[in-house]
């Protein structure tokens, strides 16, 4: 009775594992693939421990059994210099080399740095102009701007095969993680923090993308579509997106930016100027100082009293075209209250 039912719950999971995905392992872009060579490379490695490990730990357990009386038995034994070498030998060389070859691969992953490479065989060569993807993590929905073509979408991300991809990424509150299994790894998103990610698709399809840190009640939810087409498709989609009625500005952002549970796609034929600094220095609502000016004002000697009077005075002062000669006409007359203050 007990190996009929050993025998079914086997056969049961063989048939639900027959569903999975193997993404991971055989993904789309190359970013993703080399990074699936590296867990091969590095899981073949620690095998070369780990198998002739347990294989002696069965043949010890069966060979030194109570009942196996032709087992030479040492009692006193304690030491042995040449099982010590091997033991500690094979081991290290092994995490040598592991440490070396993750060293390499991740500096050439990076993913800050642009990419050298489309596939295996196709370099980037200096005419190849990267698709810029702003990325904004919300509760719980993803917003993607384009500013090449200044549209903006929620919950539905496209791009061009064999078109290298620069995401910017933030968050609009807590931190998440952008992941796209089929084309890079994952990387966070910060509320006031930009990271980047470098990455592309080489071949044609919808993939899934979601976020891979939890999040809160929509956590479950964040989840979006990215489509890789050739580049009249992706043109007929930037013309789709165009087709919108909606405006993405200031009070449209702050819209979105509720927290909502399961949001559908949605389009924006239209971005404001200036939204992603913004969104990025968290002073969309125009009223709270930018993270840039604060700093500014803080890097500027701002604090206390005079932090509260140099706020105003800086505000917007970092976005502005030219912020030294803007700086350079503020700097009297926050001199001169500076001056007030010190006598009051």
């Amino acid at each position: 009775m007990n190996n009929s039912l050993t025998r079914a719950t086997l056969l049961v999971s063989l048939l639900m594992l027959s569903g999975c995905e193997l993404v991971v392992m055989d993904p789309s872009g190359d970013v993703a693939s080399q990074q699936a060579d590296l867990i091969v490379y590095s899981t073949i490695m620690m095998l070369i421990v780990i198998l002739p490990v347990m294989a002696m730990t069965v043949f010890f357990a069966f060979h030194f059994r109570a009942s196996n009386k032709n087992a030479t038995y040492e009692p006193d034994w304690d030491h042995s210099i040449s099982l010590e070498i091997v033991i500690w030998s094979v081991p290290m060389a092994i995490i040598i080399c592991l440490a070396g070859l993750t060293w390499v691969a991740t500096h050439r992953l990076n993913p800050y740095d642009p990419l050298t490479r489309i596939d295996e065989t196709t370099p980037v060569t200096e005419d190849v102009e990267p698709l810029q993807v702003q990325v904004v993590a919300l509760d719980w929905k993803w917003m993607f701007i384009y500013p090449e073509y200044k549209i903006a979408t929620v919950n539905e991300l496209a791009s061009v095969v064999d078109r290298p991809i620069e995401f910017k990424l933030t968050s609009e509150t807590v931190m998440n993680a952008f992941y796209i299994p089929a084309m890079s790894g994952m990387i966070y998103t910060m509320a006031g923090m930009e990271t980047e990610l470098n990455a592309v698709l080489n071949e044609p399809g919808s993939y899934d993308g979601f976020s891979a840190n939890y999040s809160g009640a929509g956590f479950s939810h964040m989840r979006f579509k990215m489509h890789a087409f050739d580049q009249a498709g992706f043109d007929a989609w930037v013309d789709g997106v165009r087709s919108s009625d909606t405006a993405l500005n200031r009070a449209q952002y702050l819209e979105t930016a509720t927290p909502s549970i399961d949001d559908p796609v949605r389009f924006f034929s239209s971005v404001e100027d200036g939204l992603w600094e913004a969104i990025l220095n968290r002073c969309v609502d125009g009223e709270s100082l930018c993270q840039n000016d604060m700093m500014m004002v803080d890097a500027l000697g701002g604090g206390g009293l005079l932090g509260l009077h140099n706020r105003e005075i800086y505000r917007g002062m970092c976005l502005a075209d030219d912020s030294r000669a803007l700086l350079a006409l503020l700097k009297p007359a926050a001199r001169d209250q500076w001056q007030l203050f010190a006598e009051y």
